[in-house]
């Protein structure tokens, strides 16, 4: 099989382990293994996994060729970091259960699907090995309560994890192809602007006035800011994918500098892993070029199983030289009304009943009753917005 190639990249930051993984297969070998992979056997992944194969054949998830074996999922696990050393802080794996995986034999090549029978890759299958999922719960996500969302998918997908390199056959479809940017795209386009200092901010939900506070802030020592949303899988109460990117661009048509900004999708899965996947996201956009990321209170949290700044200490267990990317760390910002003006507690010495702040809870309550969303929480084009979506 033809070998894939590899981009090695200069002037921006290296991507992590110093090369830009690429798993697509060149033509004219991937027409021709697409009508192969039709005689293969075949596992239908789903819509988490098929992300996991996307991130991994763009480069993404650089250093990584294809899910993880077993040396680097226990040291992932105990570690935080692949068996090489390389920082690295969330297990890639593909589970499958214990009577599939019988079927499948190393060494051989087995189609991956998506729902809809579309073959997107091949995995050439290294390695067969048994998940240690409650340890693996209690050292990714720190809990194996299962109302944690992580923690429920842990133990609702199979317990023996394929490994192997993957090639990219065909990519899953995008809504927002517009907005679809690989790593190697990203900093192509870095370098065309002439940025040297780059800032990432992730987000899963609608940016209001506080997240617009914080990604102006770090505007003021970078040269452009990387919007880069998640639209892959999320929690089944989160705001949804169209409603979020709709969000954005008219916040960013009327409130951000145009030649300043570039809103890119994310198409990976949330995990929900806190501390651990703040130092994965900011890992992820070392790789699309970033040289700064914005990490905030409780980031990558969900509900009370992290502690509000575990995913600012969490860098400390790693030299930055390791890591990279330089984390920019911001409390949560809010509007003061005695201030008259977005602050956060490093800056605001007034009392918490002088700060308005709204939790996703409050402000869905908002929206079903139809009840306007302060100006001083988001802006009105944002609130309109999300007002149109829950009324419709």
């Amino acid at each position: 099989m033809t070998q894939i190639t590899m981009t090695r990249t200069t002037a921006l930051l290296p991507p992590h382990g110093g090369v830009l993984i690429n798993r697509f297969l060149p033509e004219p070998e991937r027409r021709a293994q697409q009508q192969r992979a039709h005689t293969l056997k075949r596992l239908t992944l789903d819509q988490w996994n098929v992300s996991d194969v996307e991130m991994i054949a763009v480069g993404a998830f650089s250093p990584l060729e294809g899910f993880m074996g077993r040396d680097d999922y226990e040291s992932v696990l105990e570690r935080g970091r692949l068996a090489s050393g390389l920082p690295w802080t969330i297990p890639i794996t593909l589970a499958v259960g214990r009577e599939e995986a019988v079927r499948l034999d190393r060494g051989e090549d087995v189609a991956l699907a998506d729902a809809s029978g579309r073959i997107l890759a091949l995995l050439h299958l290294e390695e067969k090995y048994a998940a240690d999922k409650t340890r693996e719960a209690l050292r990714v996500f720190g809990t194996t309560d299962q109302a944690h969302p992580g923690v429920a998918r842990l133990f609702r997908i199979g317990e023996i994890y394929l490994a192997g390199k993957i090639s990219l056959l065909d990519r899953p479809p995008h809504r927002y192809q517009k907005y679809l940017l690989d790593p190697a795209d990203a900093r192509r386009l870095f370098q065309e602007k002439g940025w040297k200092r780059i800032v990432g901010f992730q987000t899963r939900n609608p940016i209001h006035r506080a997240h617009e506070y914080l990604q102006k802030c770090a505007l003021e020592i970078a040269d452009g800011l990387f919007l880069h949303p998640l639209v892959g899988e999320t929690k089944s109460d989160d705001i949804p994918t169209e409603v979020r990117m709709r969000c954005y661009e008219v916040l960013l048509e009327r409130y951000y500098p145009r030649d300043r900004v570039v809103l890119a999708i994310y198409p990976a899965a949330m995990r929900y892993a806190g501390p651990r996947e703040a130092i994965f996201h900011a890992l992820v956009r070392k790789n699309y070029g970033c040289t700064h990321f914005i990490v905030g209170r409780d980031h990558a949290g969900v509900g009370r199983y992290y502690g509000s700044f575990d995913a600012h200490r969490i860098f400390d267990d790693f030299d930055p030289s390791e890591i990279g990317i330089t984390p920019l760390f911001f409390d949560n910002a809010f509007y003061c009304r005695r201030c008259d003006g977005m602050a956060t507690s490093k800056t605001c010495p007034h009392a918490e009943s002088d700060r308005l702040t709204l939790s996703g809870t409050d402000v869905r309550n908002l929206l079903r009753q139809g009840k306007p969303l302060p100006p001083e929480f988001t802006r009105p084009e944002v609130a309109e917005v999300l007002a149109q979506a829950f009324r419709g």
